[in-house]
């Protein structure tokens, strides 16, 4: 999959996506990043710490958060993604669901979009968006409500329907990312379950996968942590979505997961064919 000037072997990697949250509100981290100089300080460090593409995102998708304009939320992403794409040969990401905002970041230099409603926050202009600028996208599971029937089968048939909608608005299967949306309209047991079964959630999209779990509050319930100490947590998340196949981990913490998948995949590929991964 080819996301700005780099093509991603989807198939036999997984890459780590670095989130840079230009929020003052967002629950790790809101109000680190959301000015010009200390944004472009945070995607130059994560690079050199692993990073292979940044994740800029302009509103809180925390619990409780509070919505705000398209037009705010441009002010807050445009900047950064522009100013990122002038000094770093980076891919960029827009984590929006919103598609006046999305054509803003696009018109910024965006190479992806990575929605947290699956093209169902709106009635199609997301995916007509995304289909009309020909870049790739990161669709997520989610819904409005936790009433599952047989949880696994609710996530896979919604994913279906997501994936409905991008094709009949023309985008293109071999540009889509799915999400199983770990923390979103989730149970603790929940996210557990898609966590577990990520392999098959890979398998029965047929897609490239991305696990996005970092500092998440399925850690903070197991291990009783608050958001700031969960590190730990995350890289063993990391690990076994490597181990499952996903292509993506999408973290806040570049050197520590950057580091565990690259060993994950060594143990699992390396001793195969006797060449260096990277």
């Amino acid at each position: 999959m080819r996301i700005g000037r780099r093509e991603f072997d989807t198939s036999g990697n997984c890459y780590i996506m670095g989130i840079l949250n230009v929020t003052p509100d967002s629950f790790s981290d809101g109000g680190r990043y959301n000015s010009i100089d200390t944004a472009l300080y945070q995607t130059e460090k994560m690079l050199s710490e692993g990073m292979d593409i940044v994740d800029i995102g302009g509103e809180s998708t925390r619990p409780g958060y509070t919505m705000i304009s398209d037009e705010e939320e441009i002010q807050r992403v445009v900047p950064v993604i522009e100013a990122v794409k002038s000094r770093f040969d980076v891919p960029v990401s827009l984590d929006t669901y919103k598609y006046r905002v999305a054509e803003a970041g696009i018109s910024a230099g965006a190479d992806l979009i990575n929605d947290i409603w699956g093209l169902k926050y709106d009635s199609g202009e997301m995916a007509a968006v995304i289909a009309g600028s020909g870049l790739p996208c990161c669709l997520m599971h989610n819904r409005r409500d936790t009433d599952y029937n047989s949880f696994f089968s609710d996530v896979t048939e919604d994913m279906r329907k997501t994936l409905e909608i991008a094709e009949k608005a023309g985008i293109s299967r071999e540009k889509i990312i799915a999400d199983p949306g770990v923390g979103f309209a989730k149970s603790y047991e929940n996210n557990l379950e898609i966590i577990d079964r990520l392999d098959q959630f890979r398998s029965e999209t047929g897609l490239p996968v991305l696990l996005g779990a970092s500092r998440k509050s399925v850690i903070g319930l197991t291990l009783g942590l608050p958001s700031d100490e969960r590190v730990e947590g995350t890289v063993a998340l990391s690990v076994i979505g490597a181990m499952k196949g996903v292509s993506f981990v999408r973290v806040h913490d570049i050197k520590e997961n950057a580091r565990a998948v690259r060993m994950a995949m060594a143990v699992m590929k390396g001793y195969k064919n006797g060449q260096d991964l990277y």
